[in-house]
């Protein structure tokens, strides 16, 4: 879940928690009963709240190691095609020092 969309739920959340106290206050109730309600309203977001923020760390913790997973796969291709070029170049080295003493064992011969 995006920064953003992190900070609209929260705003939305606080914005339902906040009409819905306010709401309970203007309610012709006694005062125990609207306290009560009160108290129920908060822990009912703090729950709603405490869920999403649980869920946004799941999602963030699943992206991560996705992108792990992504670099290491390329991490591990690219030094297997480094491997490989390099033991092309150790074996062009190879053959031109053959080439080279095959011509050198020419030129004593003459």
């Amino acid at each position: 879940m995006s920064n953003t969309s992190e900070n609209a739920l929260f705003a939305l959340l606080t914005g339902v928690a906040i009409g819905a106290g306010i709401g309970i206050l203007y309610a012709p109730d006694k005062g125990k009963k609207t306290r009560k309600r009160i108290k129920q309203k908060t822990e009912d977001t703090k729950h709603i709240i405490s869920d999403r923020i649980s869920h946004a760390k799941e999602e963030l913790t699943k992206a991560v190691n996705e992108k792990k997973e992504e670099f290491e796969q390329k991490l591990d291709d690219t030094i297997s095609t480094m491997s490989g070029k390099a033991e092309d170049i150790i074996d062009s080295l190879e053959n031109k020092l053959e080439e080279l003493k095959t011509k050198n064992a020419h030129l004593q011969k003459n």
